[in-house]
Formats: C-alpha cells, sequence, structure tokens
C-alpha cells in the first residue's frame, strides 16, 4: 500500500483516505505531563493539527486550553485526565476517507453562539 506524505505536518495519504503520521502520534503518546504553561502549549500545538481526526477533540481540549490563561495553570485530576484521554484519542484517531468526486455531495451545517459546524456528505 504506498503512501504520500501531505505537507511537513505529516498527514498520510492512502488510496482508503488520510491517517495521521505514527512517528507524531508516538512523539504525542511519549509526551510527559506538562509542568509550566509552555509546555502546555507545545503539546497542544503538536495535537492541534490532527483534532480533525478524533471526534468531540474540543471537549477534551477545553479543560487543558483554560490553564493557558493568565496565573490559571494549576495541574489538577481532570488536567491529567484530560490530558491522558487526548494522547489515547490521538492514538486511535480513524483514517479519514477520500471524497468520491464522481457522485454529487451535500454539506450540513449547523450554527450555535459558541461555533459552526459542517458535514460533507
Amino acid at each position: 500500500m504506498g503512501r504520500t506524505t501531505s505537507g511537513v505536518l505529516g498527514a498520510y495519504h492512502f488510496s482508503q483516505g488520510v491517517a495521521t503520521d505514527s512517528s507524531k502520534v508516538e512523539c504525542m503518546l511519549s509526551w510527559k505531563q506538562p509542568r509550566a504553561v509552555r509546555e502546555l502549549r507545545g503539546f497542544l500545538g503538536l495535537t492541534s493539527y490532527y483534532r480533525r481526526f478524533v471526534d468531540n477533540c474540543g471537549k477534551t481540549v477545553a479543560s487543558l486550553t483554560v490553564l493557558l490563561k493568565k496565573d490559571a495553570f494549576e495541574w489538577t485530576n481532570v488536567a491529567i485526565k484530560a490530558f491522558e484521554e487526548l494522547k489515547i484519542a490521538m492514538a486511535f484517531a480513524p483514517v479519514s476517507a477520500l471524497p468520491d468526486f464522481t457522485m454529487q455531495f451535500m454539506i450540513e451545517c449547523d450554527v450555535s453562539s459558541v461555533g459552526i459546524g459542517a458535514v460533507l456528505m
């Protein structure tokens, strides 16, 4: 099965779809628990590209991004749980299927007071 790399961030394009780069996932899994805002920012930066591969990633990341506010960094049990859940979610991210351009597309959108979502079907 041939694969090609897309960009510097490392998404692999297979005939079945797009998947995460295993070396980047290994880096995320081996990331030590952050002891400072800078370390947490680094981890969230690494995981941010792959958020599109993980369902409900925003919910998990939300409890970590709160810690980035000024004088808010306190590594609690909630933060530990979110950090570990995010690492596991990144490790088991599914392959995103590539669209079949011979078929028609439908876009379903949803808007709320906190965000916009869309699904290509």
